[in-house]
């Protein structure tokens, strides 16, 4: 299987991101998987749709994009971080 790309995005590219990247990243080892995780600005996106596997975001976005996006605001809630993980492993796996 190849490395998938994953952006880890949030409005500033700091704080809420580094929480997603880090659980992105503890899942990736556990299941071991190879990802190049990418922390950036929601803004950023753009500069990676044509490397990108997936888009991990804590950020509102409407716009579509040519890989999947999973909304992770469920990590800084704590409610339905489970079902976000799964959802993250389910599209790193394909």
């Amino acid at each position: 299987m190849k490395k998938k790309q994953v952006l880890v995005a949030c409005g500033a590219g700091i704080a809420t991101s580094t929480v997603v990247n880090n659980a992105i990243e503890e899942m990736a080892k556990e299941h071991k998987l190879d990802v190049d995780l990418k922390q950036i600005k929601i803004a950023e996106v753009n500069s990676y749709v044509d490397t990108a596997d997936l888009l991990v975001t804590t950020a509102m976005t409407k716009k579509e994009y040519p890989f999947p996006v999973v909304n992770a605001r469920s990590f800084l809630t704590g409610i339905g971080t489970e079902d976000t993980k799964q959802e993250i492993l389910e599209e790193l796996k394909k």
